[in-house]
């Protein structure tokens, strides 16, 4: 048994599966980073994934042509991402009310319309996929080639984005900005950024990138969508953000944690190892809440969850 152990922890393999199986994960979690200093507690990523996994799916299964899928995904993410932002910033909802009803709706929504674009009987039909970017020259080294550098675009995407969104939140005017409304709105106001604005534009990029995350479930990795497709994940994304420290390095390290352990939890079960699958479905949740435990009482923006009244004292 300790024999086939290692043979699933020392395997090229479980890298190229993890970072697979972490790029829908960290999609979602800079999207939800980006809300979060902002001052805006998004814990509908997983309803915003669900959005992006069927629209991605039934638009590439019509049209045949999975980029459409994308687009469409990226475009219904936005409006899911604006109806939030009009909720929670212009009418000031309660944000965690507000987004635990836009994970039920878009759970009831996604099994509807699945139904009614599809049916029934063809609702596990498979859709095409996008293929694989071999990276010339670098694919082809041994050992770490086909494992690093042969994966869909949008996992090397992701990777840079969560680069850039440093390099945005910590050396430019416009990442100051983001930081400034979530630590303290009204002190930036008073310096002439525009808070709601800010709020609006970073609640729409978040539904962008969770809707991108669920695409790469349904069309990227699956090829089919069912109810009840990302399975948490939303969730997941938000607990990596906290383990994070809410800054994108941390928040990057925490979701190829969690990516590793699911990776690691099927690479198991295709080895046949005498574990019960049970233990092994619910390994990465067992994990997400000993990352939380560890985290402890990790501090966000000081206005996050706070809704922001412009002009009043």
């Amino acid at each position: 048994m300790l024999e086939t152990l290692g043979q699933v922890l020392w395997s090229g393999d479980l890298v190229y599966a993890t970072l697979r199986l972490t790029t829908p994960l960290l999609f979602a979690a800079l999207g939800g980073l980006l809300c979060e200093r902002a001052g805006v507690l998004n814990i509908g990523l997983e309803g915003m994934m669900l959005g992006g996994a069927l629209t991605a799916y039934v638009v590439a299964l019509r049209t045949g042509n999975p980029w459409l899928g994308i687009l469409a995904a990226l475009v219904v993410g936005a409006a899911t991402g604006l109806l939030f932002a009009v909720v929670v910033v212009t009418f000031r909802a309660n944000q965690i009310v507000s987004a635990v009803g836009l994970n039920i709706l878009m759970l009831g929504l996604t099994g509807v319309a699945l139904r009614a674009a599809v049916g029934l009987s063809t609702g596990q039909s498979p859709a095409p996929t996008i293929s694989i970017w071999k990276i010339p020259g670098l694919a082809d080294l041994p050992l770490i080639g086909p494992v690093l550098f042969a994966h869909l675009p949008f996992v090397y995407l992701v990777f840079l984005l969560a680069g850039v969104m440093a390099f945005i939140f910590y050396r430019t005017t416009w990442g100051l900005a983001i930081r400034a409304v979530g630590e303290n709105p009204r002190a930036a106001e008073t310096v002439g950024i525009d808070v709601i604005r800010v709020r609006y534009v970073t609640v729409v990029w978040s539904g962008i990138f969770a809707a991108l995350g669920g695409a790469m479930l349904s069309i990227g990795y699956l090829n089919t969508f069912q109810e009840g497709l990302t399975a948490g994940r939303g969730f997941i994304a938000f607990s990596a953000i906290i383990f994070g420290r809410y800054t994108p390095l941390g928040t990057m390290l925490a979701s190829l944690l969690f990516g590793f352990t699911d990776a690691l939890q099927l690479r198991i079960q295709a080895f046949g190892i005498l574990i019960p699958y049970q233990f092994l479905v619910v390994l990465p949740y067992i994990v997400t809440l000993l990352a939380l435990f560890v985290a402890g009482r990790s501090k966000g923006p000081a206005a996050s969850g706070v809704p922001y009244v412009p002009g009043e004292e």
